[in-house]
């Protein structure tokens, strides 16, 4: 059954890269344009979906889980390759969007964190209490 989320993934994967191609060609970009996106959230809704209609049984659920694990972070980092590769070959306008886009997100962290409030911190493990149980 971990074969069955292998499947699941790479469907997932083969769709939103298609999906992403498409969108490219409508716009009239030599590009994927947000395939990677596409394929994380069509994983999403797809292993919600089967998840409720109890077509997903644990070992399934661990191949998705093991693969997506794997491939979000690949695939991420190949993607923010391009983009800086094509950042700094489009000349200094990309590179100061870019720049822009950092100052502002870091300027944002301080108001983000403020959101919501104080919370009561998580209670101990129980493998922690365990642990200090036999120290």
């Amino acid at each position: 059954m971990i074969i069955t989320g292998v499947a699941v993934l790479a469907g997932c994967f083969l769709t939103g890269m298609l999906i992403g191609e498409f969108l490219g060609l409508l716009l009239g970009v030599d590009a994927n344009v947000g395939g990677v996106g596409f394929a994380m959230v069509l994983l999403v809704l797809v292993t919600h979906r089967m998840r409720r209609a109890g077509m997903l049984p644990s070992a399934t659920e661990h191949g998705v889980f093991f693969w997506s694990a794997m491939y979000i972070p690949i695939v991420v980092a190949m993607a923010a390759t391009q983009n800086v590769v094509s950042a700094v070959s489009g000349g200094p306008m990309a590179l100061l969007v870019g720049l822009a886009a950092l100052i502002a997100g870091a300027a944002l962290v301080p108001v983000l964190a403020r959101i919501g409030g104080q919370a009561d911190p998580l209670p101990p493990r129980e493998q922690d209490k365990a642990m200090e149980e036999v120290s």
